[in-house]
């Protein structure tokens, strides 16, 4: 039975160091949405667990290939639930986090496939 690495021993065989999987969050966080970052949160970042910068990168480059940004991942999401059209709903989508957007997504479609299937 294989065991499970530690989110150190992922970072190092997958980023080398936590200062690169850093660099290559934030240069996915700089895709996917508008938002700048700066010292400030490369600072945060360095300071924060492995096993939740893995979490980032795995969202950001999984949002980053599957729908380009988080603002036509809320649209992706709001035509999944059936309401593309209404727009103040897609806006208050839009501020949500990546990840949960994410997650929100998975389930909608989920419930779609389910529901084709029945």
């Amino acid at each position: 039975m294989a065991t499970k690495k530690s989110p150190l021993a992922r970072v190092k065989d997958e980023h080398e160091s936590k200062e690169k999987l850093v660099d290559r969050v934030l240069s996915i966080l700089g895709a996917i949405s508008k938002a700048e970052g700066g010292e400030d949160l490369k600072a945060q970042l360095l300071a924060a667990s492995n096993k939740k910068l893995l979490r980032l990168h795995e969202v950001g480059s999984e949002i980053k290939s599957k729908y380009g940004s988080v603002e036509k991942l809320a649209e992706a999401l709001g035509s999944a639930m059936g309401r593309a059209k209404d727009a103040p709903f897609v806006d208050k989508l839009k501020t949500y986090s990546p990840a949960r957007l994410l997650d929100l997504v998975k389930g909608a479609e989920k419930r779609a496939k389910a529901a084709k299937a029945a």
